[in-house]
């Protein structure tokens, strides 16, 4: 650590799972890497911090905490030196104020989706900022995987992207690994969706999972990083849910019913296995216009067939990589995401020191 090494400021917005997870981290690993922490909010409090003792003052939270404001929240983070933003929630109306931040030279690393996902607009006025202003968002992809950076990588070297495909969903990964696996002999669809959700792998109504919008999200932020104009509103997204369930008024509904279409979906994974390959839920990014999300059927011997647990796994074929280039691993998770996060902010301190 030398004299003149410039601090960056973290304000973090949402200190949910991940939030705290990263409050953690940076409690242990901030001060030696050049981060504090200048501020946290939610929805019903935040904390200000004005003194160089943040760590104590971290600790106290939320004691010390005051009613929630976030344009105050905003004017302190904006008199920090290096102040980046961290949005930790999966609110679009949250996305929706980083051109404000922008404005105002804060840099903002966050893993929501919906500000990369969504409004092109929106996307393209982040993708454009500058003047020591930076937005990171790795870990809206694959966790803290290196599944963005190393997508930049490639468009920025001139490789030509051919196709990326990959399992992004740790949920629907641990589902159909569970559910599909190499030689095995599977549990019932309804019953593996039932583990999954007892597992804390899915959300609280497992369709919004099994709907396929979170493939879909990430699917849409690769292809825009890649340089293609692709939207959710045209992307083909197939959705597991059947078509009977999708209007159940309650996930214990959709649970009850879910084994009916058990035969159905034992079907599917019968003839899959009788080919020798598994089901598997996967998002693709093509330049030729067939980006989608759908559930495909693998060659037991390709990589997507041996994955296991909720790991993610993404395949990159360009030029210059004709043999894909893998990624894989761990692809959800407070402690990788937050991972994720903290690296972004890093390397936003390393452009300031």
């Amino acid at each position: 650590m030398t004299a003149s090494l410039k601090f960056v400021n973290v304000g973090i917005i949402g200190p949910g799972l991940v939030g705290r997870a990263l409050i953690k981290q940076l409690m242990e690993f901030g001060a030696s890497n050049g981060v504090r922490i200048a501020g946290i909010i939610n929805s019903k409090s935040m904390l200000l911090i004005k003194g160089d003792d943040w760590e104590s003052a971290v600790k106290d939270w939320p004691n010390n905490s005051e009613t929630s404001n976030m344009q105050n929240f905003t004017a302190h983070m904006a008199s920090q030196a290096v102040p980046v933003m961290v949005d930790c929630t999966s609110s679009d109306a949250v996305a929706g104020q980083y051109p404000e931040w922008l404005s105002q030279k804060l840099s903002i690393v966050t893993p929501n989706k919906k500000g990369f996902s969504g409004d092109m607009k929106l996307y393209k006025t982040l993708s454009q900022a500058n003047q020591n202003t930076y937005v990171y968002h790795e870990a809206t992809v694959g966790a803290g995987l290196p599944i963005i950076s190393t997508l930049k990588s490639l468009v920025r070297t001139g490789d030509k992207i051919v196709k990326i495909e990959g399992i992004f969903s740790g949920t629907m990964s641990f589902l159909f690994n569970t559910f599909s696996a190499p030689n095995g002999a599977p549990e019932s669809f309804s019953k593996c969706v039932g583990i999954a959700k007892d597992s804390g792998y899915t959300e609280p109504d497992p369709r919004d999972d099994l709907n396929g919008m979170d493939v879909a999200r990430k699917v849409t932020i690769l292809g825009r990083v890649a340089g293609l104009d692709i939207s959710l509103d045209t992307l083909p997204v197939e959705n597991v849910v059947p078509e009977a369930l999708r209007s159940c008024q309650t996930s214990e509904e959709f649970m009850t019913k879910l084994p009916e279409f058990d035969e159905h979906f034992g079907k599917l994974n019968a003839e899959a296995a009788a080919r020798g390959e598994v089901l598997r839920y996967v998002g693709t990014v093509d330049p030729s216009g067939k980006s989608c999300t759908a559930l495909k059927a693998f060659p037991n011997t390709h990589p997507f067939a041996s994955l296991k647990g909720s790991d993610n796994i993404i395949s990159f074929i360009t030029e210059r990589y004709p043999v894909p280039l893998i990624v894989q691993g761990a692809g959800a998770g407070a402690d990788v995401t937050a991972a994720g996060i903290f690296s972004d902010i890093l390397a936003i301190s390393d452009r300031h020191n």
